[in-house]
């Protein structure tokens, strides 16, 4: 009897126990009426411009005024569009393409490795004006990049660098955000004992970091390079002033120059095709943040935790 009290007893100290965890369960909170109005309505207001694109890429020049333009309408012509877009003036939007993944690649790439250098040896490394350097970077990032297109065209043309494929390049290696990320990421997720151990074990600098230090940051990294890849990809302001030749133009550029040919007196409409290239200047993008998502949201909250 004493045993079965005992085991009573023991059952039920136990209930509250697990009442408490059911409690402070995160994954069975109360969902608020509220909140999924308001989130509801800030996904129809994201995806409100992209439904309005897709429906009127779907539409030939002739429909596109004249049906409703929130929802399709006579002949849906999106592969026709597309096929249009492709094709249209000697491939333009295909070379055009192409100029836009060579300055991603460039530009976004190489920005990259050089704010993960940067941001690696500001965080571990000690060394004369460091401080200096720091509050360089901290204001550099205050500072929009539209204000600086026009000194950077005035210096590049005075260096014979304007319509050149370097004139966009150049100037997107510079990310001052991206520095500023990485030195942060880089201070808190690289124990400085391992580097130390390393050390220790005779490893060479260059070895740490490529063994030790880069996997460390990969998180780190990819953030930086989805943050330059949008950026380079939808840079619209520091081509207009740096490009002439329509044979270096990227999409952004590109497309505008077709909307304004539609809008010219005795200028061809291709309303459809500026629609359509749009369009398909959106997929590459979403597909990359797609792609890479798991890995941003890793490197947004590393650290965000104190251990």
């Amino acid at each position: 009897m004493a045993v079965t009290e005992a085991h009573r007893s023991a059952r039920g100290a136990a209930r509250p126990a697990r009442r408490s965890r059911k409690a402070w369960n995160p994954n069975k909170r109360r969902k608020s009426p509220t909140l999924t109005i308001v989130m509801t309505l800030g996904l129809i207001y994201s995806l409100f411009p992209l439904f309005w694109l897709v429906v009127n890429a779907s539409k030939s020049e002739s429909n596109l005024f004249s049906t409703n333009g929130l929802w399709f309408g006579g002949h849906f012509s999106l592969f026709d569009n597309v096929k249009q877009t492709l094709t249209y003036n000697g491939d333009e939007f295909v070379h055009w393409f192409g100029n836009t993944l060579l300055y991603v690649a460039a530009g976004a790439g190489g920005a990259t490795v050089l704010a993960t250098l940067a941001g690696y040896g500001l965080a571990r490394f000690e060394f004369p004006g460091k401080r200096g350097v720091l509050a360089i970077v901290l204001g550099a990032v205050a500072i929009p990049a539209t204000i600086l297109v026009v000194p950077t065209f005035l210096m590049f043309s005075k260096m014979g660098l304007v319509n050149t494929y370097w004139a966009i390049i150049i100037p997107s290696l510079i990310n001052p955000f991206g520095l500023y990320l990485m030195w942060i990421f880089a201070r808190d997720a690289i124990p400085v004992e391992l580097l130390e151990a390393a050390r220790v074990d005779g490893a060479r600098e260059l070895r740490i970091f490529l063994s030790i230090a880069l996997r460390l940051l990969r998180p780190g990294m990819i953030t930086v390079l989805l943050f330059a890849v949008v950026q380079t990809w939808n840079n619209y302001f520091l081509p207009l002033v740096m490009l002439n030749k329509p044979g270096l133009y990227p999409l952004t550029v590109g497309l505008n120059q077709w909307n304004a040919q539609s809008q010219t007196a005795g200028g061809v409409p291709i309303f459809n095709l500026v629609l359509t290239g749009s369009l398909l200047m959106v997929i590459p993008i979403m597909a990359v943040f797609l792609v890479m998502q798991r890995y941003w949201q890793s490197g947004l909250t590393a650290g965000s935790v104190k251990q």
